[in-house]
């Protein structure tokens, strides 16, 4: 198998075991999108808290000239540290929601 295809593995089964954690206050749920043909992975979760409509983007994972890009992480943990355990190199991974003159501080890759 080779990088790319490994990389796609490994985010997948990262984001999928999310969609079966319940939510216990309200009636929502958490789906997977993925996009292997642009090499976009998200975790969306969507339903309803009472009257108040729940839509959202939970994580965004981008591969971006074979880097994993994590765009967006609002899991509890972080899905950076499971893709790192998974086995993808800190260097491979760039933590796109902080500024480009910050990623030099993270431990993580930069673009």
């Amino acid at each position: 198998m080779d990088t790319l295809d490994n990389y796609r593995r490994i985010i997948k089964e990262v984001l999928v075991p999310y969609t079966q954690i319940p939510y216990s206050y309200a009636a929502i749920e958490c789906k997977t999108v993925f996009d292997s043909e642009n090499d976009s992975y998200l975790l969306i979760t969507f339903g309803w808290d009472g009257v108040k409509r729940i839509h959202g983007c939970l994580v965004h994972i981008d591969i971006i000239d074979g880097k994993i890009w994590v765009q967006r992480d609002d899991t509890e943990d972080g899905v950076t540290y499971e893709l790192e355990a998974a086995g993808i190199p800190k260097d491979k991974i760039v933590l796109g929601f902080h500024p480009q003159n910050v990623r030099q501080y993270t431990g993580y890759g930069i673009a």
